[in-house]
């Protein structure tokens, strides 16, 4: 279409305190809704408004890209069935009591050395499009006076996660702040990070379309399975394997499902003999490689190599109590100090 064919009869003119009013109708129209103040909230009471919703802090593991914690763990808190853990703060080591306390000082050092102004928003934030309801965000400082950012994110990194920072924001923040970004309408975060208590990074970033609208499809999938009582489908990992014991801990003696005619299921259990058949022939190759170094090494405690080195070397000798024998000498200790233990599920595979 030719720009120059088309009327500027048929387009309309507005006053500029028309133009004004427009831009506001829309900024407002886009801006997320407070859903609740948080400024003397307490925290369990906190937590239970994160449940009407998924959060930022939620938003990937919702997506399944959390290393911390899996999708099935999260259903379980959202769904009640699982008390979201408030870390001891008197012990002096819990990483979220740290990084709450250290919070003011990366976000001063920031405007420091940035001169962007900040602000608190003591408010949980909900998606304007009722159809994203389920869309919350807590948001840790607004930048105010720039154009450049609207949101900044901070954050705190030990030895253990620090990590996850080398190549950049790890995976599981990019999505905490794509979502930050999809609920307020803004454009763009500042990321500040405090690695190990003694550097500092910042990083920016922008708002992704195809990525929100990725995470979108992912969270409305999750929150379908809250609203459902579904249980999502699960991952690998050990928060996984823990919530799974959780659900099912124990089992009804002699019962039997029959998921032969189910094809997916059969699938899977081919997938688990090959897999575990791997397992046994890289076990093999992996004991037959560390055997033959160990007589290369001889007396050696540590053996070098063009790649890294491996260390072979002798615990020291300990004494423990032998509690077979004690027992058999004294039986009765047994009922004087019993120790119960809860057992656990096993789980064997058996082939034809």
């Amino acid at each position: 279409m030719n720009p120059n064919n088309i009327s500027t009869q048929s387009q309309p003119v507005l006053s500029s305190g028309a133009v004004l009013s427009e831009l506001i109708t829309h900024k407002k129209a886009n801006s997320a809704k407070r859903l609740v103040n948080t400024k003397n909230m307490a925290y369990q009471e906190w937590l239970e408004v994160r449940k009407q919703g998924i959060g930022s802090s939620d938003a990937a593991t919702a997506c399944g890209l959390n290393p911390y914690m899996s999708m099935l763990e999260l259903w379980m808190i959202k769904t009640g069935r699982q008390t979201q853990s408030i870390e001891d703060e008197s012990s002096g080591v819990a990483p979220l009591y740290w990084g709450k306390q250290l919070e003011p000082l990366v976000a001063e050092y920031y405007s420091m050395h940035t001169n962007n102004k900040v602000r608190r928003v003591n408010a949980v934030l909900q998606h304007p499009d009722p159809d994203k309801h389920f869309m919350l965000a807590n948001l840790d400082y607004a930048v105010v006076g720039t154009d450049e950012v609207q949101i900044l994110e901070c954050k705190t990194a030990g030895q253990h996660g620090i990590k996850l920072w080398r190549d950049g924001v790890p995976l599981y923040v990019l999505c905490q702040v794509q979502h930050q970004l999809a609920v307020t309408g803004k454009q763009a975060a500042h990321v500040c990070v405090l690695l190990c208590s003694h550097e500092t990074k910042i990083f920016k970033v922008s708002r992704d379309e195809a990525v929100i609208e990725q995470m979108i499809q992912a969270e409305r999938y999750f929150w379908d399975c809250v609203i459902s009582d579904t249980p999502p489908s699960v991952d690998a990992s050990t928060s996984a394997a823990k919530v799974i014991q959780q659900l099912y801990p124990a089992h009804i003696p002699l019962s039997v499902e029959d998921l032969s005619e189910l094809p997916e299921a059969n699938q899977l259990f081919e997938q688990l003999i090959q897999s575990k058949q791997q397992i046994e022939v890289h076990q093999e190759i992996f004991d037959q490689s560390k055997h033959q170094i160990q007589m290369l090494m001889k007396d050696a405690e540590r053996a070098l190599f063009k790649a890294g080195s491996v260390i072979w070397k002798r615990s020291q000798d300990s004494i423990s109590l032998d509690t077979k024998a004690l027992l058999k000498a004294q039986p009765e200790l047994l009922s004087q100090y019993p120790l119960h233990r809860a057992g656990s599920r096993r789980f064997n595979i058996y082939t034809e």
